[in-house]
């Protein structure tokens, strides 16, 4: 662990930012808190600062929730194709915030909508890393059926990403939910078959699944924290790393 982050190298040079939608409404019941998104834009800037080539996959939950409209009886792909749609307004609001901050961003889409974003090349989403830029992966995958976080698992492999960070409302993976279970105690690390057989609520399986597959690295810690993502990035010891 560095000992000393003011003077050392972040021990990432590529990460990929995995938010909820509801990460964005900070205590709203619903839609987006631009207070809390000026904050994330201002945490994402200290590490662009850094050198730390940045990617970002936002979900959309805090807007419109394709399975809960699935399970009230809209056709499922339907119901998915509008969550995806909700990613991109909250990606584009992220994408204010940051230029707003300084930090040129660009917004890249699964579902072609040109007026407002680029489609998802890689290539040019990797060069658009490579010039220091911000990419914001929205739409999720393009595909019903699959989630943000199975979408934040397949652009870091893409990207070649060298870790996901997870940045949930908790300061990492527990053996149960800690608003819950005041017994429950925190993992410092954890493998990925044991987030799969403990059913841990990390990300869905799939998304595990493709990152164990890979040997691709997360790291669960907690968003609301100021300053807690450079923590992450200079390897310092914040939440839990699931590792194989």
């Amino acid at each position: 662990m560095p000992s000393d982050p003011a003077n050392s190298s972040p021990v990432y040079k590529r990460v990929l930012l995995k938010l909820s939608g509801e990460a964005l409404m900070g205590e709203q019941q619903y839609g987006v808190d631009p207070a809390v998104v000026a904050q994330i834009a201002m945490d994402v800037r200290e590490i662009q600062g850094l050198g730390v080539e940045t990617a970002i996959v936002i979900g959309g939950g805090n807007i419109f929730r394709g399975l809960a409209a699935s399970a009230q009886g809209m056709d499922r792909a339907t119901a998915d194709y509008m969550g995806m749609l909700a990613t991109v307004i909250n990606g584009l609001a992220l994408q204010d915030a940051l230029e707003q901050a300084g930090v040129l961003t660009r917004v890249v889409t699964a579902i072609e909508m040109r007026a407002v974003a680029e489609p998802f090349i890689r290539r040019r989403a990797i060069r658009h890393l490579e010039k220091g830029r911000v990419v914001i992966f929205a739409a999720g995958t393009g595909n019903p059926y699959f989630t943000t976080d199975t979408a934040a698992a397949l652009r870091a492999m893409e990207i070649k990403a060298d870790v996901i960070l997870k940045g949930t409302k908790v300061d990492g993976i527990y053996t149960a939910d800690p608003m819950l279970d005041k017994t429950a105690t925190k993992y410092v690390s954890i493998s990925y078959l044991q987030v799969l057989e403990r059913q841990l609520r990390v990300m869905d399986t799939t998304a595990i699944s493709l990152c164990m597959d890979n040997g691709l690295p997360i790291v669960v810690f907690d968003m609301r924290a100021a300053g807690s993502i450079r923590q992450v990035v200079m390897g310092e010891p914040v939440g839990t790393t699931v590792v194989a």
